[in-house]
């Protein structure tokens, strides 16, 4: 939503200020200079581009208009259900989570979460490192070095998409002037033409760099930091289920190995300790 509201202050400041020095708004509409340049745009997107990353970038460009799914409540809900869960291995053995780890679609302890269900990158990254936990004989440090080499591996995936949203902006200038070269050639022709006639080619030729910037540095690059910033935000939550699932493996407290990874979480998202202790013990909700 902010990202929404954020472009249409780009554009109501610049044309805004247009106006007010006297512009004429129709001299900025030049369909054809948006077609060579919007055109040119995407088919260096889709050159440059393999189509699993085609189909990521429509999906992050998604989850920023969505805006971040970290919040606070996200936070305490996770804790929670890996109170619940650790608390069940603790007390009934390693062995008892093993039907949940194995099928958390039928797990009656996930079923609780859907946010968490539905999320199958974050599923399986507990599922699978718990499945390890509990067959035994895979030491603390293993199981850790398993979820940083999935981390990095993830999180390389996952920004893959604004690096290639970034790369077309920081070529939009240059395929702005691609338009107006295209413009000039077309003024050149015309020559002999009226003043008035001539002068229109020579500012819808303008038009196109101001396009190619405008989108640049207004729109694209705005939008890949964003996407970049929810990349992160979403390493920082695998890392918090990191933390809080190598504290119990290496024999800490459920209720101990939770605190532990509320103390990982950003500080803007943080829970206090009272909520998330409310949460776990079932005082309030999630």
């Amino acid at each position: 939503m902010f990202s929404i509201i954020g472009t249409i202050l780009v554009f109501g400041a610049v044309i805004g200020g247009f106006l007010l020095e006297h512009g004429k708004l129709p001299v900025l509409i030049q369909p054809n200079e948006l077609i060579i340049i919007g055109g040119a745009a995407i088919g260096t997107l889709v050159t440059a581009n393999p189509m699993h990353i085609l189909k990521s970038l429509v999906g992050a460009v998604i989850g920023v208009l969505k805006g971040s799914p970290y919040s606070k409540q996200r936070y305490t809900e996770t804790l929670k259900m890996l109170f619940d869960l650790l608390t069940k291995a603790r007390k009934e053995g390693a062995i008892a989570i093993e039907a949940d780890v194995e099928e958390p679609d039928k797990s009656q302890t996930f079923s609780k979460y859907p946010a968490f269900l539905k999320d199958h990158h974050v599923r399986d990254f507990v599922c699978d490192t718990l499945r390890m936990a509990i067959t035994g004989g895979v030491s603390a440090f293993d199981v850790d070095q398993m979820m940083e080499v999935d981390m990095d591996t993830h999180h390389h995936e996952a920004s893959q998409p604004s690096v290639a949203l970034q790369t077309v902006g920081d070529a939009l200038p240059g395929l702005g002037i691609v338009a107006a070269v295209l413009g000039i050639v077309i003024t050149m022709g015309a020559l002999g033409g009226p003043p008035e006639e001539i002068g229109k080619k020579v500012a819808a030729a303008l038009v196109g760099t101001f396009l190619g910037i405008l989108l640049c540095y207004g729109v694209l690059a705005p939008l890949a930091s964003i996407m970049g910033k929810n990349v992160d935000d979403e390493h920082s939550y695998y890392h918090v289920l990191r933390v809080v699932m190598l504290a119990f493996i290496k024999g800490t407290s459920p209720i101990m190995a939770v605190e532990i990874g509320r103390r990982a979480i950003p500080g803007h998202s943080r829970p206090n300790f009272k909520e998330v202790e409310a949460a776990c013990r079932n005082k309030g909700g999630a």
